[in-house]
Parts: structure tokens; C-alpha cells; sequence
């Protein structure tokens, strides 16, 4: 009987032991609040980001007597041309310190001039759509509990849309033709990419991202059989820049 006892109270100050020490260690492994984030980011996880911001092409005007561009809240930037860009951007995380994926960029609402041609004896609108979609690749080198710095690479293909618009003459149904044409390029892109980002929750992260990219693009214009010509062509510098909202998802 003193065995068994004995035996007993052994078990009870195990059983003590282990209900108190336990919980304690498994805590101590768990992130805590603070460094939940930075504990996910090491997991390997994709991210969907949405981009809204400008791009500039400095150099590149919509025409001789249209310059700067136009932008919401900014208006015009430099002597080219400027305007609202969106984009999406879907990457991999495998590692704490890089990130790959693809990335899709446009200009929803591009600059318009107004009388084109120089003609005051017709109503003409010229407007220059962008349009870029290729690949990105980061790498992190700055990482302070929530916020990151990153810099990196992009190679991709870019299409430029001249539209030329007549609002001159009577109004016709559309199955006599449309009163606008469209004369497009396609080019080669390659930039270099920074931005910041603060991770504020579990899966939601915020920056800023800018990017500079070299368009290539043919150096022979192409032209409509009325004389409406593409107005990029050869070596074409952009510029971008905004706001990103990213939704994490852990793999």
C-alpha cells in the first residue's frame, strides 16, 4: 500500500508539472501579436496587390501644344505627358527575402488634345492609351518588424494606342463606320523597381511602389491610309509611381 501511494503522489506532481509547463512553452513558440505578421511572411504564401497611381512619360508630349498631361489631384507633371494608372499585380513569396510573379498595368483615362492637327475648321480629339504586362521579380533587403523595402527588375511588352476622333460632320449609323481610329505599337519594356510596405494585419499590407521603365518600341511610325500616325516610337522613357493595397494568402 506505501508503494501505491507513493507511486501516486509521483503521478500527481508529474500531471502538475506537465499542466503547468506545457502551455507555457507551446505560448512561448507562437508569435505573438506584434510579430504575427512577420511570422507569416516567412511562411511561403502568394499576394494579389492593386496598384492606383500616375505614370509620366517626360519626354514624350501628346503634342507640340500639349504638355504635362493630366493627372487627378496632381494636374500636370513636366513637359510630356501624364496620366491615371492602374494596375494588378498576382506574386510568390517562397522566401522571406524574394518575391516573383506577374504584373498587368493601364492607363484608364488618357490625355486628350483637343483640335489636333492644328486645323480650327475641324473638331478633332488625339488621346494615347498604355497598356503594359510582363513579369517582376523583388528582392527585400530592409525588414523592421511591420514594414518592408524592396527593390527589383521588371521585363515585359507594352502596347501604346493613338486614338484619333472626328466630331465634325452628321451623325451616321454605326454600319457606315465609326468617326475614330485607333493606330497602335507594340514595344519590349525593361525597368527597375522600388517600394515600401507596411504589413498594419494579419493578411492586409500597404506601400507605396515606384517604378522606371525603358519602352522599345519600332522606329518607323505607323500610319493610317488618312495620315494618322502612331507618336512614340525608338526609345521611350516612363515613369510611374503610387499607391498598393495587397491581400496575403498563405500556401
Amino acid at each position: 500500500m506505501a508503494l501505491t501511494l507513493s507511486s501516486a503522489r509521483s503521478l500527481a506532481r508529474y500531471a502538475v508539472l506537465v499542466a503547468f509547463f506545457v502551455p507555457a512553452l507551446s505560448a512561448a513558440e507562437q508569435p505573438g501579436r506584434e510579430d504575427r505578421s512577420t511570422y507569416e511572411i516567412r511562411r511561403p504564401h502568394t499576394i494579389a496587390e492593386a496598384e492606383f497611381g500616375v505614370i509620366a512619360l517626360p519626354n514624350a508630349p501628346i503634342s507640340a501644344g500639349r504638355r504635362g498631361g493630366d493627372t487627378p489631384i496632381i494636374g500636370k507633371i513636366g513637359n510630356g505627358d501624364a496620366t491615371l494608372l492602374i494596375g494588378m499585380h498576382l506574386l510568390y513569396r517562397g522566401d522571406p527575402r524574394w518575391m516573383i510573379g506577374a504584373s498587368a498595368l493601364f492607363g484608364p483615362s488618357p490625355t486628350t488634345d483637343t483640335g489636333y492637327g492644328g486645323r480650327s475648321d475641324l473638331e478633332r480629339t488625339h488621346a494615347r492609351n498604355y497598356f503594359w504586362i510582363g513579369g517582376e521579380a523583388r528582392y527585400y533587403p530592409l525588414r523592421v518588424r511591420l514594414f518592408e523595402g524592396y527593390v527589383g527588375a521588371s521585363v515585359g511588352g507594352v502596347v501604346v494606342a493613338d486614338r484619333y476622333s472626328n466630331a465634325s460632320g452628321e451623325t451616321a449609323p454605326p454600319i457606315y463606320g465609326e468617326k475614330s481610329v485607333t493606330v497602335r505599337s507594340e514595344g519590349f519594356s525593361a525597368g527597375l523597381l522600388a517600394g515600401l510596405r507596411w504589413n498594419f494585419a494579419h493578411s492586409w499590407g500597404v506601400g507605396f511602389s515606384l517604378r522606371a521603365d525603358q519602352w522599345i518600341l519600332p522606329t518607323q511610325q505607323a500610319c493610317t491610309p488618312v495620315g494618322d500616325c502612331s507618336t512614340l516610337s525608338g526609345g521611350v522613357l516612363a515613369l510611374g509611381g503610387g499607391l498598393v493595397i495587397g491581400y496575403r494568402i498563405p500556401l
